[in-house]
């Protein structure tokens, strides 16, 4: 069987290329806007509260909660049809962001992942980033 690869984010994206240059170093980064305060996350130019353009990056602890979640039993992509079932799910970072990742390092997902959950990030490096998961806390 073929060794298929993990599909990975454009590093080089103008927007985000701060943030996927961070997780190199394990650092979770997201932007708060200066002018209005508003957390934003995924990274952009501009801030989704006020539209301005003065955001500046904090680094998150990588702890958070979990908010919502899905079992995946069924995968169309290669590489993820030997990982299945696993869990997507929607974060809440302890400093404000929602973010979108998996919880890894879970026997079963079904059982194992609840909503209201402790997380905290677990990195998968690659060569141009690492990929921030999460796993019980």
């Amino acid at each position: 069987m073929a060794d298929f690869k993990r599909p990975l984010p454009n590093a080089k994206e103008h927007d985000t290329r701060a943030f996927w240059e961070a997780t190199k170093q394990k650092q979770l980064k997201y932007q708060q806007c200066d002018d209005c305060g508003t957390v934003v996350f995924y990274p952009r130019a501009h801030c989704t509260g006020c539209v301005g353009g003065n955001l500046t990056w904090k680094t998150a602890s990588g702890r958070g909660t979990v908010y919502t979640f899905s079992v995946v039993r069924k995968a169309e992509h290669p590489f993820f049809r030997t990982k299945v079932p696993y869990a997507v799910a929607w974060i809440d970072l302890d400093e404000g962001p929602r973010i979108l990742s998996n919880v890894v390092g879970v026997k079963d997902p079904a059982k194992d992942v609840s909503v209201g959950q402790r997380v905290t990030v677990a990195w998968e490096e690659h060569e141009e980033l690492a990929l921030p998961l999460f796993r019980p806390a």
